[in-house]
């Protein structure tokens, strides 16, 4: 198993200087388009210790048939994607703040293009009322 996907991420808590621990991430693949037989794919993980996620996990609404999905994010890039694609980070930001009245940004998005066979590091630098982003190495 791998140590980190291809694609990661980090937050700085720039108001506090450190990093930003247990933040919701989803990552979404939004390009090429999941055909209609297929269903979107969809990961998720929380921010460790030092404000990074190395790992994705296949997400599962509440919504959802009760099947987990079992696709890893390797697999989706390496089998299921010919040529470049369009992906989103959407961070949960409320949540960390400690609700929406405490942030002016209550969730962040970041969309993205991915090329086959590259590696990602996508870090956001973050406070209550201001973000940042760029593409890390």
């Amino acid at each position: 198993m791998a140590t980190k996907d291809r694609i990661t991420c980090h937050i700085l808590d720039t108001s506090k200087g450190q990093p930003a621990r247990s933040v919701r991430v989803k990552l979404e693949l939004l390009s090429p388009s999941p055909s209609s037989t297929q269903p979107s794919k969809v990961f998720e993980s929380l921010t460790d210790e030092d404000g990074r996620i190395k790992l994705w996990l296949p997400y599962s609404s509440a919504l959802s048939s009760g099947e987990v999905p079992v696709y890893t994010l390797e697999h989706v890039l390496v089998n299921d994607i010919k040529g470049p694609s369009r992906w989103m980070l959407r961070f949960d930001t409320a949540a960390y703040f400690g609700g929406e009245d405490k942030t002016f940004f209550p969730e962040v998005t970041v969309v993205f293009r991915v090329e086959e066979g590259q590696t990602y590091h996508v870090p956001l630098l973050l406070a209550p009322y201001s973000y940042s982003t760029y593409r890390g190495s």
